[in-house]
C-alpha cells in the first residue's frame, strides 16, 4: 500500500512515466544526446499505480511540468552524503526567502532527498529562473551536491522525479512565520 503523504505536494496526475529495462528513447537536445529509460503513459496516475510502485513491481515517475507549461514545485534533488546538514541549510535559506511550505522526501538511495518547494501555479520560465536563484543562494552556504528541477538544460520529458518513498521532514507555515 502506497502510504507516502503526497498530498503535501501538488503532483500532475494526468500522465506519468514508467521505467523500462532498456533505453526507451534517444533524444538530442541543445547539442547533447540523452538516453531515456522512462516511457510516458497517458493515463491517470492512480492509487493502484502508486501501490505497484511501492511494492517494487514498477518504478513510476511524475512530471513537474504540466501540459500547459505550469509548474507547482521547484525541486532540489540532493545527492550528497549529509542530508541532515542539507535540510538544515535549505530550510533556513527557504525561510529567509519567504517560503513556508516545503517538504523533503527520501529517495530510494540512502541519504538522497527530493526537497519540494511548493510554489503554486508558476509559469515554466519563471520556474526555471526561480530554481536557478534558489540553487545559487544555497550554494553560498554549502558545496553544491544537488540538481534543480525544472531544468532548462534537459528535455522537457526529463524534468521528472521518481515517486517519493517516505517523508523525511516537512515545513508547513509554522507559527514563527507570523512574526516575520
Amino acid at each position: 500500500m502506497y502510504s507516502v503523504d503526497v498530498t503535501l505536494i501538488k503532483m500532475i496526475t494526468k500522465f506519468y512515466y514508467v521505467k523500462k529495462d532498456g533505453i526507451a528513447n534517444k533524444v538530442t537536445y541543445k547539442g547533447k544526446t540523452f538516453f531515456d529509460k522512462f516511457e510516458r503513459v497517458d493515463k491517470m496516475l492512480t492509487r493502484s499505480v502508486m501501490n505497484d510502485h511501492s511494492d517494487g513491481k514498477i518504478t513510476v515517475a511524475h512530471s513537474l511540468i504540466s501540459d500547459r507549461d505550469i509548474v507547482e514545485n521547484i525541486v532540489f534533488d540532493y545527492n550528497g552524503r549529509d542530508p541532515e546538514r542539507f535540510w538544515h541549510r535549505a530550510q533556513l535559506m527557504l525561510r529567509e526567502e519567504g517560503y513556508i511550505n516545503f517538504t523533503a522526501y527520501r529517495s530510494k538511495t540512502k541519504g538522497h532527498l527530493h526537497l519540494y518547494v511548493h510554489k503554486g501555479h508558476t509559469t515554466l520560465q519563471e520556474a526555471y529562473q526561480l530554481a536557478k536563484l534558489l540553487s545559487a543562494k544555497l550554494q553560498q552556504k554549502m558545496p553544491r551536491q544537488w540538481k534543480m528541477f525544472p531544468d532548462p538544460n534537459i528535455p522537457r520529458d526529463f524534468n521528472i522525479l521518481i515517486l517519493p518513498y517516505e517523508v523525511y521532514k516537512k515545513e508547513r507555515g509554522s507559527s514563527w512565520s507570523k512574526h516575520m
